[in-house]
């Protein structure tokens, strides 16, 4: 007699973040945008906002200064932002949304808003509200590991 087990909650975590991942790749790309990498929605919310020196988007990001370049260098490639070099300071470079990058990143945000609205509807504000709690204390207590 086979038992059955529970699902590990970091199975469990990385399987639901691999289906939201695919859900917005599938959703972006019917809306004409191809191709979502999963750092995207982070990097634009923040770009967004306005302009940002390269080495200040490691920190909204969670990374290193590394694996920040290469999302922005993603997000060049791709057409959806610039890397100016600042005025006072050629040592520093800023990364701009280009017209192109300000639509994807509108509609990035109205496809995490729509999923969000997606889960609200289904999952109790109790049991929504017990798993973000969980989430931010995964996120915090293993922010230093790596």
């Amino acid at each position: 007699m086979s038992e059955t087990r529970p699902q590990l909650f970091g199975d469990l975590l990385a399987l639901a973040r691999e289906r939201w991942v695919a859900a917005m790749s599938q959703r972006l790309a019917e809306k004409g945008y191809p191709g979502y990498r999963r750092s995207d929605a982070l990097a634009l919310r923040v770009l967004r906002r306005g302009s940002r020196a390269l080495g200040e988007l490691a920190v909204p990001l969670g990374g290193s200064r590394q694996a920040t370049r290469k999302v922005v260098t993603g997000l060049v490639e791709r057409g959806y932002a610039t890397l100016e070099s600042d005025t006072r300071d050629a040592r520093r470079r800023h990364v701009i949304l280009t017209a192109q990058g300000r639509a994807y990143a509108d509609a990035v945000l109205d496809t995490v808003n729509a999923l969000n609205a997606e889960v609200t509807e289904k999952v109790s504000a109790e049991d929504l509200a017990g798993a973000v709690s969980v989430l931010t204390f995964v996120k915090d207590a293993l922010a230093t590991v790596g």
